[in-house]
């Protein structure tokens, strides 16, 4: 090697590991603690509630959000969550239940010192009462919005925040319109937050770092989860933190107003207490 080609190659050499060292430095990891939707581990809760709860924690959580109380009152669910060094900060439910027991659930929410109070699933009801098991309009969506503002007016008036969960229903296109677009523009930023389940976003053939980036005030909460869409499968492949196809780093640089994040894994392939912590030893380290 010549004096002169030494001298570029070292000039490389610095820029690259000024560049990697300046790439570090402004690595971040989610300042959030690890939650989990419980939902992942539903079957467990079912039959012994404690040691379920118990086992989230061995595992790296140290906040959760419900999915179903199972039966126990609010005071016992959160001694539950007590003993087991959790934190229950949020709580899904169906638009069902929110429409027609609003009160109770409330009472039960403040009671389990909830900040949020989530409904899961927004499709299932309609406009027309008669129109049940019909497709679903855009209408029926205009008019499920009108019941997501009223019910978070009531919500933030109990203190708690209201939100909305996605699955795939949102991102049908009707009549031209994507459904979302609709959620972002007609849903009172006031008394009403989106919580982006990042996987089924991706399952839809859409980019979750794309909507969080237009609002991203809107988006306190995420879901994440990661899968692997297979052609010729009607459903992913749901699989352990890191091991699927999502690129969460664009998604979490978006999420600038980012309170809480829940992974979820609704599916196991190995010992579930192993890949739950895998979950989470995983999402602890991220950087983006």
């Amino acid at each position: 090697m010549t004096i002169a080609s030494r001298r570029d190659f070292l000039k490389v050499a610095g820029a690259t590991a000024v560049i990697a060292t300046t790439a570090k430095a402004h690595a971040r990891t989610l300042k959030a603690p690890v939650g989990l939707e419980l939902y992942s581990v539903r079957d467990f809760m079912a039959k012994d509630l404690q040691s379920s709860l118990n086992d989230v924690h061995t595992a790296g959580y140290t906040v959760v959000e419900a999915a179903g109380f199972y039966k126990r009152s609010a005071t016992d669910f959160r001694s539950a969550m007590d003993q087991a060094k959790l934190r229950c900060i949020s709580a899904h439910y169906p638009l069902s239940m929110l429409a027609t027991e609003l009160d109770s659930i409330i009472s039960y929410a403040n009671t389990l010192g909830l900040e949020y109070i989530i409904c899961s699933s927004s499709d299932g009801m309609h406009r027309d009462p008669n129109a049940h098991g019909e497709t679903t309009t855009l209408d029926d969506w205009h008019w499920r919005i009108d019941q997501f503002n009223s019910i978070g007016k009531k919500v933030k008036a109990a203190g708690m925040t209201f939100g909305l969960h996605n699955h795939t229903p949102e991102f049908a296109t009707i009549d031209g319109v994507l459904v979302y677009d609709e959620f972002m523009k007609l849903t009172d930023p006031k008394y009403v937050t989106l919580q982006m389940d990042c996987g089924w976003v991706y399952d839809s053939g859409h980019s979750p770092a794309e909507f969080i980036a237009r609002d991203p005030s809107r988006f306190e909460l995420l879901h994440i989860k990661d899968m692997i869409l297979v052609p010729g499968q009607s459903e992913p492949t749901l699989t352990v933190m890191g091991k699927g196809k999502i690129d969460y780093k664009p998604i979490l640089r978006a999420a600038t107003h980012l309170k809480y994040y829940f992974v979820e894994q609704e599916k196991f392939d190995g010992d579930p207490l192993a890949e739950l912590r895998e979950d989470a030893d995983y999402i602890r380290n991220f950087n983006f």
